[in-house]
C-alpha cells in the first residue's frame, strides 16, 4: 500500500481540480482550513463570495501568486482580478 503525502494547500495556490464536476478546471484557493479543505474560486462561475469547498487531495497545485491584496477588493474586482490571474496559467 502507498502512503499519499497530501500537500498543504495555501492561499494564493493556483490549483488544477482532478475530481468532481469542476475536474480539469483551473482555481484560485482564496481560503485555507486547518482539516485539509480549501475553498477555491475561479471568478466566473465559482466566484469569491461563493467559493467552492473542496478537498486537498483532490487538487494539484500548479502555481503561486503572492500578492493579494486584491482579494481584500470590495464588489467584483477581486472575481476579475482572478478571471486576469487564471487567464494567464
Amino acid at each position: 500500500m502507498t502512503d499519499l503525502i497530501e500537500s498543504k494547500l495555501t492561499v494564493g495556490d493556483i490549483v488544477k481540480s482532478t475530481a468532481g464536476r469542476g475536474s480539469g478546471r483551473i482555481y484560485l484557493v482564496v481560503k485555507s482550513l486547518e482539516n485539509g479543505y480549501v475553498y477555491i474560486s475561479d471568478g466566473k462561475t465559482r466566484k469569491i463570495n461563493n467559493a467552492k469547498l473542496k478537498k486537498n487531495k483532490h487538487l494539484v497545485k500548479l502555481g503561486n501568486i503572492n500578492d493579494l491584496d486584491f482579494l481584500d477588493a470590495p464588489g467584483g474586482t477581486a472575481d476579475a482580478e482572478i478571471r486576469k490571474i487564471l487567464k494567464e496559467v
